[in-house]
């Protein structure tokens, strides 16, 4: 692959449900060792964007392409074989688990007697949480006794497993305090680092300000504006969020009413403050 070439790239996705168009022609790239984030109010289309890099949803149409190729996924395992890890909100851990049982929750490993290899299970959870610098007690601790900071990081360890190409991440930082949504950004840096590609999708402008390379912007189902971190600020991608303005790139917002298609578009709740 090109090194110029996006890891990840959607042209022209559409998706409608009933009378709803969610996405219209959007195009979408994620780079190796670099942090998009994803912003835009409710009902913007973020996850249905997600849902569908994820091979959750299937687009009605467009082209998917993975490190130069058109693909087609026929449902989410079709995206982890590729090399796309999905983080979702819910982080779906199980409490009453230790994190040695959650990062191997699925697909635990065997030894030759046919029981658990608790061994190898331990060596892996230690090296690939050693790697991503995640600060937890014991990696027998039970996740229900962590920390939200903590239990983002096992889920993000977690998916890590499978050594993937692409992180998509959502809303990795919601309802966390300052130093646990300071140790989940260090995280999120980590992974570029390592030289993944990073998807955030965020309504905290102040966390992605903080993490991200680059900014794309949804609007009614489109993509409305795309901008560098470093040469924007937030009033300027709240003006593209709320529909005050395009990005840098200058892309058309379209007539908003074809957009929504019945779709509507209430007060904006993404957060700017700065931490």
């Amino acid at each position: 692959m090109p090194a110029d070439t996006p890891i990840l790239e959607l042209r022209g996705v559409s998706k409608r449900f009933g009378a709803v168009q969610a996405l219209t022609t959007v195009d979408f790239t994620a780079n190796v060792g670099e942090v998009t984030a994803l912003v835009g109010d409710n009902g913007a289309g973020k996850s249905t964007l997600v849902k569908t890099i994820a091979g959750i949803t299937t687009m009605d149409e467009g082209e998917y392409r993975f490190e130069g190729q058109e693909v087609h996924l026929h449902g989410p395992q079709s995206a982890t074989t590729l090399g796309i890890a999905t983080v979702y909100q819910d982080l779906a851990l199980c409490d009453n688990l230790d994190v040695i049982g959650n990062l191997f929750l699925g697909h635990e490993r065997l030894g030759g007697t046919r029981l658990l290899d608790e061994t190898s299970m331990e060596r892996e959870s230690t090296r690939v949480l050693h790697r991503l610098a995640v600060r937890i007690p014991s990696v027998r601790t039970q996740v229900a006794s962590l920390s939200g900071g903590q239990r983002q990081s096992v889920a993000i360890a977690r998916s890590m497993l499978g050594n993937p190409k692409v992180a998509l991440l959502d809303e990795p930082t919601a309802a966390l305090g300052v130093a646990q949504t300071a140790q989940v950004l260090n995280l999120i840096r980590t992974l570029r680092e390592q030289g993944l590609a990073v998807v955030v999708i965020s309504h905290n402008l102040g966390d992605v300000f903080q993490v991200a390379d680059r900014i794309e912007v949804l609007r009614l189902g489109r993509r409305v504006a795309s901008f560098e971190t470093a040469k924007t600020d937030s009033d300027e991608v709240v003006s593209a969020i709320t529909g005050a303005k395009s990005g840098d790139e200058q892309l058309p917002i379209g007539d908003e009413a074809d957009a929504s298609n019945g779709a509507t578009s209430g007060a904006s709740d993404v957060e700017v403050n700065e931490r």
